[in-house]
């Protein structure tokens, strides 16, 4: 079972599995996205997608953080059970920002949508349950963060009134993203749902960086992905 946690600083959320959770997670992610011809309006979005397959794939191959959860066995139940085991199962994590995090939960819907319209996928598609499962973690989570009317807010915008994502200017997400970094751990907690309405909005500061780097790509005469906005990522993030 896959499972979603703050970061200790709120930097972002641990996304904790065992080796065949995060597997199958792996698997569905790659499946969901498909190939980039098959919706060339996403190939931004799909990227991000695939930017937390990274960090699954690394996290199988042992190049993550490998946390110890409780499992329940205690001395008292091996006896009764006449049964060692131990007390912990190991699980495999990999940290996501909260703005790159809140993005993909909102692409993963458009993604969904268009495999059930495309390769007419059931609802009850194994790769759709184990994205919802996910979905559903963060969701989750962000329950437990935020308060009680701001949730609502929340998952009126991103779920309920979402709007598509096709052609977005993933670059503002860099720029979200290194925003949020140089918060304090207080203030990230607080800009949570700041983060998530400046992305559903699609308001004026992104209007302006979407212009730019669509001017950007013509003067270069290059795709809008090849263009980078004047952010950088430090080499180590304060989780």
């Amino acid at each position: 079972m896959i499972f979603v946690k703050n970061t200790p600083n709120y930097a972002g959320v641990t996304i904790c599995g065992d080796h065949q959770d995060i597997e199958e997670l792996y698997d569905a992610l790659h499946d969901i996205v498909s190939d980039e011809e098959d919706y060339p309006s996403y190939v931004s979005s799909r990227i991000r997608v695939l930017g937390v397959c990274y960090d699954l794939r690394h996290a199988l191959m042992g190049d993550r953080e490998i946390i110890f959860v409780d499992n329940g066995m205690d001395e008292d139940k091996m006896k009764k059970t006449s049964m060692i085991t131990p007390g912990k199962n190991v699980y495999l994590s990999i940290e996501v920002l909260w703005p790159e995090m809140l993005f993909v939960q909102m692409v993963l819907n458009d993604f969904i949508l268009l495999n059930q319209r495309k390769k007419r996928r059931p609802l009850w598609d194994k790769t759709i349950a184990t994205v919802r499962k996910l979905q559903a973690a963060v969701a989750d989570c962000l329950k437990q963060t935020v308060s009680e009317a701001a949730y609502k807010r929340m998952i009126n915008s991103m779920i309920r009134d979402y709007p598509w994502v096709d052609y977005y200017a993933t670059q503002y997400l860099d720029i979200l993203n290194c925003r949020f970094i140089d918060m304090d751990r207080e203030k990230r907690k607080k800009n949570i749902t700041i983060m998530a309405k400046r992305l559903v909005e699609q308001g004026q500061e992104y209007q302006e960086v979407r212009r730019d780097v669509m001017a950007a790509a013509r003067n270069h005469n290059c795709s809008v992905d090849n263009i980078r906005v004047n952010t950088e990522y430090p080499e180590e993030i304060d989780w």
